[in-house]
């Protein structure tokens, strides 16, 4: 087997390298960069699902239902319609269309530029449009919080009214939103409800969905045989077969290839491709910023 310092210069003075100057000569170094982010990479930038930000936002839903975190929350079955729409209402102003802009977001965009890369995100909140991403380089393989389906998934459409969102956070009382209110699809006439994949139904898949699968896609086949870095951010292991598990594939089939994962946990890497894999430990936003800064002041 080649030793993959053949392709990578950089990894011949890793030792030497602090985390973030390492990560930023493996991008510059790189043909090609497939870019896999799931929710860690939100929570480095401040959009937790737990803690001060979950508690001040749905204390009446976490006295009732004793909810963890709002991950779990966002997936309970709540008592009927309004009740439902209480809660995600409030989560989807939240984590879609009042979520600021992630500096780690914002960085990372910087940090791409000029260089061949896609990404892939299992994170349904509005981090790429609030960073001004070219969202035809985004495949979000999980949905987004601000988009509405057929809760029977009659047919293969998504739906946006942020009025409605809204109007339900101003309306609401006793964690129930008006009867009149809750949004009803217009073919079947069964409830709408997030467009956000879940284990037992899957999601509603879109056109627009298809068309970034393809894309990526695309890209994943144009960079086939490169040099590739394969940086996944903030990935852990609820979801792993739609970023871990091909990430380690791709690397596999591609002895040019680079695995960087970014996590403060250190999650199980296949023994094959360790000889072709980092780990960065190292905060992602902190590791974003000061990559930033070193360039500025060079």
């Amino acid at each position: 087997m080649i030793k993959v310092e053949k392709y990578w210069e950089t990894l011949n003075n890793k030792n030497d390298l602090s985390q973030s100057d390492l990560l930023a000569r493996l991008i510059e170094e790189a043909e090609a960069i497939v870019v896999g982010i799931g929710a860690g990479m939100s929570a480095s930038t401040g959009f937790t699902y737990v803690g001060k930000r979950f508690t001040d936002a749905f204390p009446d839903f976490i006295e009732k239902y004793q909810l963890l975190d709002m991950l779990q929350a966002s997936l309970f079955t709540f008592e009927d319609e309004p009740e439902y729409w209480a809660f995600q209402s409030r989560f989807v102003l939240m984590n879609y269309f009042d979520q600021p802009t992630g500096q780690a977001y914002v960085d990372l965009k910087k940090i791409l530029t000029n260089k061949p890369y896609h990404v892939i995100t299992t994170n349904a909140d509005n981090a790429f449009y609030a960073a001004e991403f070219n969202m035809d380089k985004v495949f979000r393989i999980q949905g987004e919080y601000g988009l509405l389906q057929c809760s029977n998934h009659c047919h293969q459409q998504t739906y946006q009214d942020e009025e409605l969102m809204r109007q339900m956070v101003k309306e609401q009382e006793n964690m129930r939103v008006p009867e009149n209110l809750v949004p009803y699809c217009p073919k079947c006439n069964a409830p709408l409800e997030v467009n956000k994949r879940t284990e037992e139904k899957g999601m509603v898949e879109d056109a627009s969905f298809h068309e970034q699968k393809k894309r990526y896609e695309a890209f994943l086949a144009q960079v086939e045989g490169k040099k590739t870095l394969f940086l996944e951010i903030g990935v852990g292991h609820t979801t792993p077969q739609f970023i871990k598990h091909p990430f380690h594939k791709m690397t596999k089939e591609n002895e040019k290839a680079l695995f960087v994962t970014m996590n403060e946990r250190n999650y199980f890497i296949p023994h094959a491709i360790r000889p072709q894999s980092i780990q960065i430990n190292d905060d992602i936003e902190d590791t974003f910023h000061t990559i930033i800064t070193h360039k500025i002041n060079n």
